[in-house]
Parts: C-alpha cells; structure tokens; sequence
C-alpha cells in the first residue's frame, strides 16, 4: 500500500469550514442522546471532551477518537495526518483539565503531552486501536502529539 499524499495547507482550510460544522453538529447530538448516537467514526469509538479554549478561556465540547488506557484515555492529535495540529491540541496544551464522556460514563481527566520515548511505547498502543495512524505520520513531517488523559 503507497503512502498517502500530504494534505496541504490550502486544502485544510478548505476543509476547515465542514469539519467545524460537523464537529459542532456531532457534540451536540452525542451530548443529546447521552453518547447513543454519532458514538462511531469509521468503525472505531468517539467521545466527547469537554475542555477550555485556549484563546477564549469558553467551555468547548469536541468529539474526538480515542484509545482507551489505564483508567483515562490516550487522545491523538492527527487530524488526519494535516500539516498543523489540531485546535484542540493548544486547548489541551494551555488547558489541560478536561472531561471525558465515554458512552455513559463521565471522567474527570488531567491531559499530558507524552514524550518521546512514552510515545514509542503508546504509539503502537494507538495503531493497533485504529490502524490509520499510522499512515496519517507518513502523510506529515510534523511529530503526531499523543496526550495520555488520566485522573487527576
């Protein structure tokens, strides 16, 4: 299997109007029906993060692909292998006390960007989860952050 092509910057701000549409659309019926609908991308579980933006300081619920890990989560900033992180990943970064509903089940976490030798052990943890990781590194030259999300 080739690798995938690069996303570039023009078509990731093409996109960026969608995605936020989505995004906005998908944590509001996931919050609706308490995690029952739009729990699902591409076969493999979301949950929702609630966490504080980083430049606006407001409350944001963001569906995101997870591992689950320990007794959090492991959160992977690919955004499909893009030439940027996602917004989230400065949110987590200059915020990093989140809440994580999963299904049900409501968690109170601390969010750690992993280093590199905890992301050598994790990461293999994260592609076996949901494969494509793997080639979303391929895809960009920047180092996917990985954030181990446990309790306090």
């Amino acid at each position: 299997m080739s690798d995938p092509k690069p996303i570039t910057d023009q078509q990731l701000r093409r996109m960026r109007p969608l995605m936020k549409a989505f995004t906005k659309l998908n944590a509001w019926v996931f919050k609706a029906s308490n995690g029952r609908l739009m729990s699902k991308f591409s076969g493999c579980a979301i949950c929702l993060v609630t966490m504080t933006g980083a430049k606006s300081g407001r409350r944001i619920d963001i569906p995101l692909m997870y591992v689950p890990f320990g007794e959090g989560v492991i959160l992977v900033a690919s955004l499909g292998g893009a030439p940027r992180h996602p917004t989230w990943f400065y949110n987590l970064v200059a915020n990093p006390e989140i809440e994580v509903r999963e299904g049900g089940r409501l968690m109170k976490l601390r969010a750690r960007r992993v280093d590199a030798d905890e992301k050598a052990k994790l990461w293999p943890i994260c592609c076996e989860h949901y494969p494509p990781y793997e080639s979303y590194q391929r895809r960009t030259e920047r180092d996917i952050p990985v954030f181990d999300c446990q309790p306090g």
